[in-house]
């Protein structure tokens, strides 16, 4: 149960722009969603298997204090992490996470959110897919560029996208500006025929997480980076900004 939890608040809460993630789980997956405050990222994730633990839908807010009690040292070895079920509605739900260190004289309680009150804060922004012009699975040296680039241009707060000679390149600043470009993938096969923006800080804070990364572009503004922990697959999402 540990592991999975901190994977949820890993890919959600150190990012540092999505404050709460809904959960769904039925008989055969376990479904995660969440969305930042300003719906520049939304997120769509899916375990590897179904989270047994988990039933039916409720949400976890706070996850500042999940993220806590997950790296307490007092719930390292030995400790009892358990999920406690209710009555509600006639279903049996899960309402909170038990911390218990393995001396039990250290304890916690997170509460979950219920289905109805994550419904309302967390409306789910359906992504009805795009025709993806570029995919490809950024390396790690153009991730460390890109760094590089945001850094050199600390005051920039997006970057523009663009292909070049079949190359994908990445442009900061303009030209009444300080500026600065690097090709982040050499010989893509895809075309972008539109320049579109994207925020440094999301998008960096994505590709700074562990796991394997794929990345894809789409002509209409979009772009979606998927990571795979392991243990699940998140797909983030992010509508092309306005510079």
């Amino acid at each position: 149960m540990k592991n999975i939890l901190t994977d949820i608040v890993t890919h959600t809460h150190s990012l540092g722009f999505l404050p709460m993630v809904k959960i769904t789980t039925d008989e055969d997956s376990t479904l995660i969603e969440s969305l930042a405050d300003d719906r520049s990222v939304i997120v769509n994730a899916k375990t590897v298997t179904r989270v047994d633990e988990f039933e039916g839908v409720f949400g976890m807010p706070n996850l500042d204090k999940l993220a806590l009690h997950l790296k307490n040292p007092e719930y390292r070895e030995d400790a009892k992490i358990n999920i406690i079920k209710a009555d509600r509605n006639g279903s049996r739900v899960p309402v909170s996470i038990h911390f218990e260190n393995a001396a039990g004289d250290f304890q916690n309680d997170y509460r979950f959110m219920s289905s109805e009150v994550i419904n309302e804060k967390l409306k789910s922004v359906k992504f009805k897919g795009a025709n993806w012009e570029i995919d490809i699975e950024p390396s790690l040296s153009a991730i460390t560029r890109l760094k590089l680039q945001s850094s050199a241009h600390s005051e920039e707060q997006v970057f523009q996208v663009k292909t070049d000679n079949g190359n994908l390149v990445f442009f900061f600043g303009d030209a009444s500006t300080h500026a600065g470009s690097f090709v982040f993938q050499p010989n893509v096969s895809g075309t972008l025929k539109h320049t579109w923006s994207w925020p440094v800080q999301q998008v960096l804070a994505i590709l700074s997480l562990d796991g394997d990364k794929k990345m894809k572009i789409a002509d209409v503004g979009a772009m979606q980076i998927t990571v795979n922990s392991g243990l699940t697959e998140y797909n983030y999402i992010l509508p092309a900004q306005s510079k």
